[in-house]
């Protein structure tokens, strides 16, 4: 039961960071529009990769929390087989076969 606890904090964290890297990459492109001293050309060129690369390590996290989340399940699953293992052979002790 800790590990189910623990593995929701993980989750949990996990989805707050992303939430702050979302706001701060928001943040940080709009200081950018308001900042930029570069022509408006260049500016669109930067904020457009910049983008691009938000993308990608959003693409990143995601796969991570997917990676992470099938782990869980596998852990999950295998909790489940162990405690049916043991009601089973709790029951063949009661049952004294």
């Amino acid at each position: 039961m800790a590990d189910q606890e623990e593995a929701q904090d993980q989750q949990d964290q996990l989805a707050s960071n992303i939430g702050w890297f979302v706001v701060g990459t928001v943040v940080g492109m709009a200081a950018a529009l308001l900042l930029a001293p570069q022509s408006g050309k260049k500016t669109r060129e930067f904020l457009a990769e910049k983008t691009q690369q938000s993308a990608g390590a959003v693409a990143d996290t995601g796969k991570d929390i997917y990676d992470r989340s099938k782990d869980m399940i596998d852990q999950g699953r295998q909790l489940v087989e162990d405690a049916a293992g043991l009601i089973e052979r709790g029951r063949k002790l009661v049952r004294g076969v």
